[in-house]
């Protein structure tokens, strides 16, 4: 089986070298460091052993790489708009496109852009970074979830799922919509808080007060998905994130690196749209209203 990463940073890039390391025919689109790369190969630092590609497929257009079964999307969702010029050069009639990323919404936004494209969530849980050109540093977790969105073919999702656990990255197969809200559980509190607090999960759980705000938020991302219909979701769903979190390496997620390198924020699909979906169905979240207000100010003050 053939498959592309598009966005090859700490989540494509090691993913899609687990993927190679196993034997998969895997082609990897870079940007800055695509020089580097076909120079010197690609480089993850992990807990569960490190390990070094000698030579990639790797690519700084789409327009040169090969059609794929699958296509591994692990670009910002703040980037999706280029994805109307990325993806067609690696499509064919049955690929998947697997969309490892952030938020709640993507998905549908995507299938807008391509109508008859079959389309899955990526549901990563792994601690990660890449520390500099070619090098990427997986620090914990690693497990990745995908959730059929569109894929006519069902089996072709399984034989994702089992090329990951082949990898030796623990995968499953989960329903899309509890599984998008299950990860919002930990994204929208984490997030946005190591944002406005400056600091990191650690120091987020060990304060009594931010620890219990963290809690208070999840439970928004929890109610407002039952309001919404998503089932297998309730209070002891949050203690065991706070539990995970306890244990995990001091982290800064996606969000944090993106604010401390003056990058955009993925406000929108983290924070907006759940928040907007959860309103529409009777339900307000406002201590998380609150966060992407702030984030927001942030936000524009890294413009001026």
């Amino acid at each position: 089986m053939t498959y592309g990463i598009i966005g090859t940073g700490a989540i494509g890039g090691y993913y899609g070298a687990r993927l190679a390391q196993s034997g998969q025919d895997v082609h990897f689109l870079l940007h800055n460091d695509y020089k580097y790369v076909r120079e010197n190969g690609l480089q993850v630092d992990s807990c569960d052993g490190s390990f070094h590609l000698d030579a990639p497929h790797v690519y700084d257009n789409t327009a040169s790489m090969p059609r794929c079964d699958v296509v591994l999307v692990c670009l910002k969702s703040i980037n999706n708009h280029l994805l109307r010029s990325l993806l067609p050069p690696l499509l064919h009639e049955r690929t998947l496109v697997v969309l490892i990323q952030n938020g709640i919404g993507v998905e549908y936004d995507v299938q807008q852009m391509f109508p008859n494209l079959w389309i899955a969530a990526g549901l990563a849980f792994i601690c990660s970074a890449k520390t500099e050109p070619g090098r990427v540093s997986h620090q914990c977790y690693g497990q990745i979830n995908l959730g059929n969105y569109s894929c006519k073919d069902e089996e072709l999702v399984r034989q994702v799922v089992a090329h990951f656990n082949a990898a030796g990255v623990k995968a499953g197969l989960v329903e899309y919509n509890e599984a998008r809200w299950k990860k919002a559980v930990w994204n929208m509190p984490f997030n946005g808080m190591t944002v406005a607090l400056h600091t990191q999960t650690d120091l987020l759980l060990k304060h009594p007060a931010t620890r219990q705000l963290i809690r208070e938020q999840m439970m928004e991302v929890i109610l407002a998905a039952r309001h919404l219909g998503v089932q297998n979701i309730d209070e002891t769903f949050a203690d065991r994130m706070l539990s995970m979190t306890d244990e995990m390496t001091p982290y800064s997620p996606s969000m944090r690196l993106d604010y401390d390198f003056h990058r955009p924020m993925e406000i929108e699909y983290i924070y907006s749209r759940p928040i907007s979906m959860a309103r529409s169905a009777g339900f307000d979240m406002p201590k998380l209203a609150m966060l992407e207000a702030e984030l927001r100010f942030l936000e524009s003050k890294m413009k001026d």
